[in-house]
């Protein structure tokens, strides 16, 4: 692996380019660990206690109630942040939009169920069922190279 850095004072803040011939495990690994040094995202109790989120724990993230949840193996937590911008923050993480309301980790799939006419059906750790809309089911198929 190569490591270059190049100090540019007309920067306004810290750049960071990953270039790689293909996407590895080594590649995905450098991108977890670069995306871990920033702000944690928080997730909120019912009761109010704010918990730093371990992304690599988290099944899904889904809208209800006006609201946006993550849910764990453990515990369903309410996030301040809206999906686009999850999607933007989680972008490269193994982390996919399979609908309007839902974005969820690819590492946590177990199963997917291709029978259904125009739609997929993933079950996700925990025997969480979730359903890829029709609008998201190309792009679904590119990303698990079906």
């Amino acid at each position: 692996m190569k490591i270059e850095l190049h100090i540019d004072p007309s920067l306004s803040g810290t750049e960071v380019t990953v270039r790689a011939p293909a996407r590895t495990p080594e590649v995905d690994a450098l991108l977890d660990r670069l995306a871990a040094g920033a702000t944690p995202l928080l997730g909120f109790c019912p009761n109010g206690t704010a918990v730093p989120l371990d992304l690599d724990a988290v099944l899904r993230f889904y809208g209800e109630d006006k609201d946006v949840r993550a849910q764990t193996p453990e515990a369903v937590y309410t996030v301040r942040e809206r999906l686009y911008e999850l999607e933007q923050q989680l972008e490269g993480r193994r982390f996919v939009r399979i609908s309007h309301s839902e974005i969820v980790n690819l590492r946590k799939v177990t199963a997917l169920d291709l029978s259904l006419t125009g739609t997929i059906r993933m079950t996700l750790s925990g025997s969480v069922a979730v359903y890829v809309s029709r609008r998201y089911v190309k792009k679904m198929k590119e990303v698990l190279g079906l």
